[in-house]
């Protein structure tokens, strides 16, 4: 996994402005800690930060190679899992190789088919190739959205770059958030394509975009379609398990250490199991690593609630018995969790203030201490999105309501979490009619199959509202988060193959045995112990020792103690004085939720220093 970044312009000479492009490319150490290069020409100017999985010594970037006389330059991140087939094929159309890394079949690919070798990649990736033989540049992202990619036009040609960090470095780009990025930090929902920073988009998930004299294009090679699912019951279980196992072999292919990010659910057991399975077929005594989140007190401090039921140990304790894992807990402490340094380097890893609180610190600790021992970790992730997993999709309120499934269920809080904000600004961002008009964009995009009515029809909805306006952000936060510290974490689930083929399976297929996931459970039950197997849902766990919660009190005061902070430019000064003078044993999670929210925002100011325009 890498950090890339780059700067097309068509009236100015680039190669004068190597520093810009170094200074671009440094904001990308922490993606690529192993290495790093850039290529300037006359109207391109690309850069490189490197961490190296595949072919340590030969796939160093940018990558360049000569079609003709003229450069085709590559600065690619991610993994392509279908590599070595594409090698072949290439190989066979009579295409050289020089390195064994996927990095150069990618530029391969390009020279065969040009654009359309997107849609001949299986992987997660970002990249950028400028062809100077028709003085293009062609910017790609993975279908799921995996990998970030973002850009920002200029008069001239585009700025690039994996976070939106490389492009605020180029001085000629203004640090300004204006409503409408507002709007989307505020809101508990993603658009594809918006990013917040004025003048810097996203790059939708399975879209490329071509740069040239004439401007900026944007091609979806690949979006979500409606197909009839023709197999029974016991052919769509077998077809899942089969497409699991081939996922888990591709994604277990590495040059240097790899894991599995083990919670004891459902979700990361399977691929547990799987790769577990996939290693002991290559040498009987293999065994695969696995690391699970715990913290100081464990079970002793464990309060059930609504979400959560269970603690993880126990589970993880029965996988790593059934599967005889090399595994190792990382026991974190409220003390730890709660470091303003951590808080500022979680919020410089994703350039804005973030939703998850607590979960993204501890996270990003996580992630530091498994970077120590290995370089690639898969992950559970979307597996609730495309099985069913959450609370709203068995919820009937949530199935009828006309508004996104999570806010039918957690509405009143999200509002509650709101009042935060000065009542001027909460009038000026009008959040509840942007929602709205959001959701009805949303479901303006979902396929219909015909004939598809009721229930069935409903739920095609939630499926994909939860693919594209959910995940997004659970997968935001995993790559930077992971990233930051050095990690590249995998996500089989979000394989277009079974995302294709789980979205057409119909809800009563997918509910067979009235449960969450009844598909997957019934793919990988034998995998598993029966604890694992049978038990609910559980969300990734959040510090419950109340040191935390007294903690962001006492940060909290010293944010009040200075009444000419910017930030109450937004924030109530009367809503942070209330939350501050609580119980902290007695604090709601509305509360806490925006006490971490004002925290984050607090160090957004003080790392970026925005210009907040309210226009």
């Amino acid at each position: 996994m890498c950090g890339i970044t780059g700067w097309v312009a068509f009236t100015r000479d680039l190669t004068a402005h190597q520093d810009v492009l170094e200074a671009m490319t440094a904001t990308m150490n922490r993606r690529g800690p192993d290495a790093d290069g850039t290529w300037v020409s006359r109207r391109a100017a690309v850069g490189h930060s490197r961490l190296s999985v595949i072919d340590l010594e030969g796939g160093r970037q940018p990558m360049v190679t000569r079609v003709h006389g003229q450069n085709i330059v590559l600065t690619y991140s991610g993994e392509v899992y279908n590599y070595r087939e594409l090698r072949q094929e290439l190989i066979g159309r009579g295409h050289s190789f020089t390195t064994r890394s996927d990095t150069e079949v990618v530029l391969r690919s390009y020279i065969e088919w040009g654009t359309g070798c997107a849609e001949r990649l299986n992987g997660m990736f970002a990249f950028a190739l400028w062809d100077a033989r028709t003085e293009r540049m062609v910017l790609v992202r993975d279908r799921a959205g995996v990998k970030p990619l973002f850009y920002h036009r200029t008069r001239d040609g585009v700025l690039f770059g994996s976070e939106p960090k490389a492009i605020l470095a180029h001085p000629e780009v203004v640090r300004r958030v204006r409503t409408d990025g507002l709007r989307e930090m505020f809101s508990f929902t993603r658009t594809p394509g918006e990013a917040v920073w004025d003048g810097v988009r996203e790059l939708p998930p399975g879209t490329l975009a071509v740069v040239d004299r004439s401007g900026v294009r944007e091609r979806r090679y690949w979006r979500l379609e409606a197909r009839e699912h023709t197999d029974d019951l016991a052919a769509t279980t077998a077809h899942i398990r089969a497409l699991l196992e081939d996922i888990a072999a591709r994604q277990m292919i590495s040059d240097v250490p790899r894991c599995v990010l083990l919670s004891g659910g459902l979700d990361s057991s399977a691929l547990t199991a799987m790769a577990a399975g996939g290693l002991r077929r290559q040498s009987a005594d293999a065994r695969v690593r696995t690391f699970a989140v715990d913290f100081v007190g464990g079970a002793d401090t464990f309060r059930a609630t609504r979400l959560r039921e269970t603690p993880d140990a126990p589970y993880i304790r029965d996988v790593v018995r059934h599967v005889d894992t090399d595994h190792r807990d990382i026991v974190l402490d409220a003390r730890g969790i709660a470091d303003p340094e951590l808080r500022s380097r979680t919020v410089a890893a994703r350039d804005l203030p973030g939703v998850h609180g607590d979960m993204d610190l501890s996270l990003h600790l996580l992630f530091e201490a498994i970077s120590r021992e290995s370089t690639v970790a898969l992950s559970g992730e979307a597996a609730d999105e495309l099985f069913g997993g959450y609370v709203w999709f068995h919820d009937p309120g949530a199935q009828q309501a006309e508004t996104f499934p999570w806010t039918a269920i957690f509405g009143e809080a999200e509002r509650e979490a709101l009042t935060l904000l000065r009542p001027e600004v909460r009038a000026r961002l009008q959040l509840e009619e942007y929602a709205r008009q959001r959701y009805s964009d949303a479901v303006a995009e979902v396929p219909r199959l015909t004939g598809e009515e009721g229930l069935e029809r409903r739920m095609r909805r939630i499926g994909y509202l939860n693919l594209t306006r959910w995940m997004p952000s659970l997968l935001e936060r995993k790559d930077r988060m992971s990233m930051a510290t050095g990690l590249e974490v995998r996500v089989p689930f979000c394989d277009h193959r079974l995302t294709e083929y789980v979205f057409n399976t119909p809800w009563s297929l997918k509910t067979f045995d009235g449960r969450e996931k009844s598909l997957l459970r019934a793919a990988v039950r034998d995998l598993l112990p029966e604890s694992v197997a049978d038990r609910r849902k559980s969300p990734y766990p959040s510090t419950q020792d109340p040191f935390y919660q007294q903690e962001l009190q006492q940060q909290g005061k010293r944010v009040l103690a200075d009444p000419g902070d910017d930030i109450f430019d937004l924030v109530d000064p009367e809503w942070l004085a209330r939350a501050v003078a609580g119980d902290a044993g007695e604090m709601s999670l509305p509360v806490r939720h925006g006490l971490e929210r004002i925290l984050e925002f607090s160090a957004w100011i003080d790392l970026y220093h925005p210009s907040i325009d309210l226009d």
